[in-house]
This record gives structure tokens, C-alpha cells and sequence, in this order.
């Protein structure tokens, strides 16, 4: 089932052979217009996609003078900067593939995927990150250089960013059509990419997803004309994630400028600098600006929460009328615009003022958050996709929009659901499979090409809601199966307070839950309530704190039928981490590995 037309099938069916091709085809078309724009000391510096191509050029020379060869596997492990674009399109342009590493990945996981995947060099951001590696070289035959971004080289193995830039400038000099005739044997089937999932359990495993996975997701949302080039994006996503990965793709094919800082700590400050039109994120993001709002409007209490719920009762009268394809007209408009000038317009301006609108993706998102955002004149568009899909198959369009799903799907992807309710995807975005593993790449592509998600959902008219993961899916022994993320997502709309919840129950007779609390969010009330002189250890364990949260919880248990309530819960003193292996870095929870963990906790609350 798919929502497309001849027109834009056209566009879809029509794409360039490679990466590289398109990002030539941008840097031909708008070679003057600032491609990114990247922190540089105390301000913002920006590159051209012409100075783009000279830079990517360099690099990829660069790689070619130290061996790198056809389809060979070149690893990036650095968090969200722009040398980590330049590096992958330097990867992609002589077409060798670029292995995603995190830069939280332990030294052992490090070693897995360098090893599996053959790496012969390795981008590294830091000493940190060059020290991980040199612990597990003598494990690691085929890697001949470290590329350290921050730092210096020894002499040997480790060089520099700018030593290898160096190198390729020499490369060019002697032979000026390198980098371009090794892109002419790049073809849509030459691997692009060898993404390792996260997961949320056990050992990562490689995605192999080929240039024409990424050429496709670039054009493919090209032709649904939610972007332009005079778009600006804010990027600080994991670019070892493929959502961040995808948005590279989008931008060189629609043109739009990025600003790029994975520094999570800097992100509402940069939204105020860099002012941008559109941000993907995670939903925890767009949970955190939503209970930061809620929690200072309700502090500052009299007439200001007065206003504040007023502005807001407007607000979500306006977006029910929008969501039927209406606009407010007499008092209501002249109350939206009054809203909007007294509570929207500075809730706005902390975001930077110019949001056209948000995405997100990588986990569901509570329909009472995206709802609250549209009360305040934003719009978040919810998409979905998999690793195993190069991100985005499906996503919510500008002028229709249906909260709660995830969208149709994109032009050229088909999609149905299976008799136990799995979603499954056939599209141009599916990878080729699993790298080393035969067995399992069968498991998931049935011999008529469908992808099985493992995700469970239904189509309402064309619009996918997603409910859960298949294995996710909880039977309590009373036989009834409970969907513990729709429970979870409504407990992150309820509570201000709340970090993570991890719904437990299958095979107990009831369901209970593992909770913890945003460290911002809990200190600030308790500066409120007079526990301002308490850590979040010891906060997490007053009686106060548990009464807060009871009352979330009883307010949640109001949501749900008899069977889905929490019948009791725990605060942990402290908060889920990646760190801690507790979180993917996309910030999904990783189930299991957290019920293992907290196992002793879980079972006192069946005693």
C-alpha cells in the first residue's frame, strides 16, 4: 500500500547512481550557498559546498594515499562535528564504506567492529578514542592508519586530520583526477555504509546498506516537499545512528544549510544563536522543552499560570480545528494571535523563533507532547524507520498530519501488516542484510523482499500507527498481553518529573514499574519544596518524591484498562545512562538489559 503518484514516482524512480554523484550534482548546483555551519572557538564558522568538495576531495585522496580500495571498510568513531560529514562523503566518494562507531562503544565492542568489519582506518575524534583502539590493534590485522580529528599524530600508525588532508592535496597534485575516477566506478549497489545497531541486547551487528539505500531516502523526501534550500537544519543527532545519517543524505539532495554540534549540553543555547527553520530529535527531547515549560509556568503560579493555561485551553482549540483542515476565524483568531504573543512567541524564541517545524523519530512519541507542541503554534512531524530501513520509511507530511501515526509512507515504499499485527516493509531503503550473517538476513527478508520489522501497528487510511515491538510484548500469567510502550509513553506525557519507566510484567501476574527521575526537572521541584539542599540519590528515596510520583502513577492508571495498571513501582537513585549500558545512544532503553540489572528490585515488588 503506498500513498504516491505518477509525478513523484517519477522523481523517486529517476535518482542519481551514488552518493558522491549527488552530492556533485549539489555542489554543481548551488556551489556558493553555505552548505554547514560549525562552532569554531567562541563563534559559528560556515563552509560553501564549493569549499565542501575541495575539503571532501583531500580527504578522500588522502585515503587513497594511505591503501584504502573499493568497497574496503573505513571506521568513524566521533560524535556529531562536521569532520565526521566530510570524513563519511570522503569515504563514500571513492567508494569504500564507512563502519559507524559510537564514541561511548567499549573497547571490547570496538574490537568487534573493527574486527567483523575489516576496518583499515579508522577516523578517531580524540586521544580517547585513538587510545581504544591502539588496546586492541594486535586484534585488528587489516588496519593500517588512525585518523585523530583533535590531537596529533606518533610518526606511525596515528596521523592527523589536516596531515591526512596534506597528504590528499599532494595526491591531487600528482594525479588531479583521482578522487573523480574512482567515483566513476561507484554504482547504487556499492556499499555505502556498515551500520552496527546499538540494540538493545547482545552484540552489535552490521547493517550493510549500499549508496542507493541513501540516494533513495534523500530523493524520496526531496519529492514530498516538506524542505528547501532555504531551509536551516540544527544536527546534533549521533551521526553513527542512520537518523542522523539520513539527514546527510536529505540535505545533499534538497540543498538546505546545516549547523552541526552533537554537544547535547549546548542545544537550546545554539537553537537561540543559530535560529534554525526545522530539527529532528528523539521524543525525550521534545518531552524535556514541554515538562521545562509546564514546570516554570506552574512555579511562577497567580496570574502568570492564570494566562499561561488560558493562552493554552486557546491553543489546543486552535489545533483541533487544524487538525481537521480548518483555521480559527472571529474571537477564536483574535485569542490565538493574543496566546501567541503573551505565552506562544517566547516559548518559540527559546527554540530560536524560526522553527517551521520538528521531526522525530527513533522511538514513539507520546500524541499528548506532539499535541501540547501544536497548541503552541509548533509542528512536530512523527516519522519511523529501522536501522535495517536507512531511517525513514514513513512520515507525517506538513499539510497532513495525523498525530499518533507516523505517516504514509514515502514515495516508492510499500508496506503491509502481517496476521499477527508485524509491520512489514518493502522499499528501496531496506539493506542488503546482515554482514556475516546469512541466517539471520533470511530470518528478516522473506524471499518476496518484505522486511519484518519486528514492530507490531496498523494502517488507519493510509497512516501507520505504530504500538509496540513484537518482543516487547508482555503476557502476564493471567494470559492478557500488555504493550508496556504505550504505557510508558503516556507515564512521559503525565509526569514533568520522569526520566525513563520501564514497564515490567511478563509471565507475573501483575505489571510494576522501574522509574527515574530527569535530574533538572526533580531539583527544581524540590528547590520548590523546600528538599532544595538534597542530592538526587537521596531526593529519589524521600517520601515526598514518592508521593509526587504515586500521583503520576495514579493519574496514568486512570488511562489504562484494569489489566495494564501499574500496581507498584520503584525509584532507582539514579538515571538510566548509554554509559552505563543502560540506553542506546539513539536513547531507546534496552529492555532487557535493564530488568536483568534491576532483577533483585523487580522481584521484592512481587513478594
Amino acid at each position: 500500500m503506498t500513498a504516491d503518484t505518477a509525478e513523484t514516482i517519477d522523481q523517486v524512480t529517476d535518482r542519481p547512481p551514488s552518493i558522491g554523484r549527488m552530492f556533485l550534482e549539489r555542489v554543481e548546483a548551488t556551489p556558493d550557498l553555505e552548505a554547514y555551519r560549525y562552532p569554531d572557538g567562541v563563534g559559528w564558522s560556515s563552509l560553501t559546498w564549493r569549499q565542501t568538495k575541495d575539503r571532501v576531495w583531500r580527504l578522500a585522496a588522502g585515503l587513497l594515499s594511505v591503501g584504502v580500495e573499493f568497497e574496503q571498510r573505513v571506521a568513524i568513531a566521533a560524535s556529531t562535528r562536521v569532520e565526521w560529514i566530510l570524513a563519511d562523503l570522503a569515504i563514500n566518494c571513492i567508494g569504500a564504506a564507512t563502519t559507524t562507531v559510537y564514541p561511548s562503544t567499549n573497547p571490547e565492542d570496538v574490537e568487534h567492529i573493527l574486527s567483523d568489519s575489516n576496518a583499515r582506518v579508522v577516523f578517531a575524534e580524540d586521544d580517547e578514542q585513538v587510545k581504544k583502539v591502539l588496546e586492541q590493534r594486535s586484534q585488528l590485522p587489516d588496519l593500517v592508519k588512525i585518523v585523530v580529528m583533535d590531537g596529533t599524530g606518533d610518526g606511525d600508525v596515528v596521523i592527523s586530520l589536516d596531515e591526512l588532508e596534506q597528504r590528499g592535496g599532494e595526491r591531487l597534485e600528482q594525479e588531479p583526477t583521482a578522487v573523480d575516477d574512482a567515483l566513476e566506478a561507484v554504482g547504487p549497489e556499492t556499499l555505502a555504509t556498515l551500520v552496527y545497531t546499538s540494540g538493545t541486547g547482545g552484540r552489535p551487528k552490521g547493517v550493510l546498506l549500499v549508496n542507493d539505500n541513501w540516494v533513495y531516502e534523500g530523493v524520496a523526501v526531496d519529492a514530498v516537499n516538506i524542505l528547501s534550500t532555504d531551509d536551516l537544519q540544527y544536527l546534533w543527532l549521533p551521526l553513527s545512528h542512520v537518523f542522523g545519517k539520513t539527514l546527510e543524505a536529505i540535505q545533499l539532495r534538497v540543498g538546505f544549510a546545516t549547523a552541526v554540534d552533537g554537544n547535547l549540553d549546548r542545544i537550546v543555547e545554539n537553537l537561540g544563536v543559530v535560529k534554525p527553520t526545522f530539527m529532528a530529535g528523539a521524543p525525550r527531547i521534545f518531552e524535556k522543552v514541554r515538562a521545562r515549560v509546564t514546570t516554570t509556568a506552574a512555579e511562577e503560579g497567580g496570574l502568570k499560570k492564570k494566562i499561561f493555561d488560558w493562552a493554552f485551553g486557546v491553543g489546543h482549540k486552535v489545533s483541533a480545528l487544524r487538525q481537521e483542515g480548518k483555521e480559527p476565524s472571529g474571537v477564536l483568531a483574535v485569542q490565538f494571535r493574543l496566546a501567541d504573543k503573551l505565552v506562544f512567541s517566547k516559548v518559540k524564541a527559546r527554540l530560536g523563533g524560526r522553527i517551521r517545524f520538528f521531526i522525530s523519530g527513533s522511538a514513539k512519541l507520546s500524541q499528548e507532547v506532539a499535541e501540547w507542541f501544536h497548541a503552541a503554534d509548533m509542528l512536530i512531524l512523527e516519522g519511523y524507520g529501522l536501522t535495517e530501513t536507512s531511517a525513514a520509511v514513513f512520515v507525517n507530511r506538513l499539510h497532513d498530519n495525523r498525530f499518533g501515526t507516523v505517516g504514509p509512507p514515502l514515495p516508492g515504499t510499500e508496506v503491509k501488516i502481517a496476521d499477527d499485527g508485524e509491520i512489514l516493509v518493502r522499499s528501496p531503503a531496506v539493506m542488503r542484510g546482515y554482514h556475516n550473517m546469512p541466517e539471520l538476513t533470511a530470518e528478516s527478508i522473506d524471499e518476496d523482499g518484505w522486511y519484518h520489522t519486528g514492530d507490531i501497528g496498523a494502517l488507519e487510511n493510509g497512516f501507520l500507527r505504530v504500538t509496540d515491538r513484537k518482543k516487547d510484548l508482555i503476557k502476564t500469567s493471567g494470559g492478557k498481553y500488555i504493550a508496556p510502550q504505550k504505557i510508558e509513553v503516556i507515564f512521559k506525557a503525565v509526569s514533568p518529573q520522569a526520566s525513563q519507566i520501564v514497564v515490567h510484567g511478563d509471565g507475573r501476574n501483575y505489571c510494576t514499574a522501574l522509574i527515574t527521575l530527569d535530574p533538572e526537572a526533580i531539583r527544581e521541584w524540590a528547590e520548590s519544596n523546600g528538599l532544595g539542599d538534597m542530592g538526587y540519590a537521596e531526593l529519589t528515596q524521600t517520601p515526598q518524591v514518592r508521593e509526587l510520583v504515586q500521583g503520576q502513577i495514579d493519574e496514568l492508571n486512570s488511562r489504562l484498562g484494569r489489566w495494564e495498571t501499574i500496581k507498584n513501582f520503584e525509584i532507582l537513585p539514579h538515571d538510566l545512562t548509554i554509559e552505563s549500558g543502560d540506553l542506546t545512544p539513539s536513547l531507546k532503553v534496552k529492555r532487557k538489559a535493564v530488568e536483568k540489572r534491576y532483577m533483585d528490585v523487580l522481584d521484592r515488588m512481587y513478594d
